[in-house]
């Protein structure tokens, strides 16, 4: 039975090559009362121009529950019932996601959850370029897919690489951890910069003073999520720009 609902998107992960769907995205977010959502699968480059969202947008969409996938906050979204309904404003962000934020991931898991909002201490961002045999081996895995040919599909480019891999450490609770960077909006923000700047290295200058200055003295929070084949294993899904306190918080 469909079951209809509202999410604020936080999270759109890598692209991943799938036989199935050629390539997906997953995608997920928060309700209204603070629930969240894991939408999947979206093609997302496949999408019309009604149906394409970014990072605080509020979307309402059409889903299943996906009988292979137990975890509670996954649902098996429709495509073409996906409507982006609004876009909120960055003076409203903190005080709305603030309390939804969990003490850690071990907290997350304990309580069942497989998607959390947390706010990591002591981060540290780097990178390495990857081999040029991974690359290739990357490259011709998106090129695969995409010959995968349907009438029904929009004619697109294979999906290049992004040519490093982005990590962060930090301390979650106490524990110290090494997440390789899962969001879709850092790589891309690497081929906007090195597109502006003219090279690689200025793009990772750019982004070493923003995620291991700026965003770190500003505020932020890491989404995170699990694996459905293995649970115990949880992926840094979103960076995410946000307040600690929300404006307004502290006036009298």
């Amino acid at each position: 039975m469909l079951q209809q609902s509202r999410a604020l998107i936080l999270v759109k992960a890598l692209p991943q090559p799938s036989k199935k769907h050629k390539e997906t995205v997953c995608c997920a977010g928060v309700t209204a009362d603070g629930s969240w959502k894991r939408l999947y699968p979206i093609r997302f480059r496949q999408l019309d121009e009604g149906s394409t969202f970014r990072r605080w947008d509020w979307v309402d969409f059409e889903y299943a529950l996906p009988p292979q996938d137990k975890r509670r906050e996954s649902c098996k979204v429709f495509e073409d019932r996906i409507r982006v309904a609004g876009h909120m404003k960055q003076n409203e962000r903190a005080r709305f996601l603030n309390p939804l934020i969990v003490p850690s991931i071990n907290e997350a898991a304990a309580r069942g959850m497989s998607l959390a909002l947390i706010r990591p201490r002591r981060t540290s961002f780097h990178f390495k370029r990857k081999s040029a045999e991974r690359i290739a081996r990357e490259r011709e895995h998106f090129a695969a897919v995409e010959r995968q040919t349907s009438f029904l599909d929009a004619d697109l480019k294979a999906l290049e690489p992004t040519p490093y891999d982005f990590r962060f450490r930090f301390e979650d609770s106490g524990r110290r951890r090494h997440f390789m960077c899962g969001d879709w909006e850092v790589h891309t923000t690497f081929r906007k910069r090195r597109n502006e700047y003219g090279s690689d290295e200025a793009a990772l200058k750019w982004m070493d003073e923003k995620f291991n200055e700026e965003y770190p003295r500003k505020g932020m929070a890491f989404a995170v999520g699990n694996v459905a084949k293995r649970p115990q294993t949880w992926m840094l899904l979103g960076v995410i720009r946000l307040d600690e306190v929300a404006q307004g918080e502290l006036d009298f």
